[in-house]
């Protein structure tokens, strides 16, 4: 298992074949590798000019590992990769990369849609939105986000 944050870029092709190999290496019986990068969105309006981001060093990385070794544990998965970045950030830049393996690929797709969810509603990060203007807004908790978590509990 492997969690990172970090401020910088990820090649995303780079990251899925080191997690490969890793899987290679250690022999895992896995039968399917689950990847997914999520990327800034602009704002509906196209005024925000980037998005920066915050966190606790530590605290968000053991906030992750519990939530991924959850998944480990649920879905019998081989191996977990999580990156997430932060800092500023601008439309269009990956903000983040799960990679899910397990024997089955039903378990892989369950245990990334469960990490990007957690990620995206519960992981210790804070968002805000750098506006044209100048001005900044925080980024609030959807409804549809905790909806999205809560069909996992």
């Amino acid at each position: 298992m492997r969690i990172a944050v970090q401020d910088g870029l990820f090649d995303i092709g780079e990251e899925s074949n080191r997690f490969a190999a890793g899987l290679s290496d250690s022999g895992a019986n896995a039968g399917a590798i689950v990847t997914f990068t999520g990327v800034v969105r602009g704002s509906d309006n196209g005024d925000m000019v980037a998005m920066e981001i915050e966190h606790y060093p530590g605290m968000t990385e053991r906030a992750i590992r519990k939530i991924a070794d959850e998944a480990m544990a649920r879905w019998s998965l081989a191996d977990v990769l999580v990156i997430h970045r932060h800092g500023r950030l601008v439309p269009g830049e990956q903000i983040m990369m799960v990679a899910t393996a397990s024997r089955h690929r039903l378990h892989a797709f369950e245990a990334a849609e469960f990490l990007m969810d957690y990620l995206k509603s519960r992981a210790p990060f804070w968002k805000k939105e750098l506006l044209q203007d100048g001005a900044g807004d925080w980024v609030e908790a959807k409804d549809s986000d905790e909806e999205a978590l809560d069909r996992w509990a």
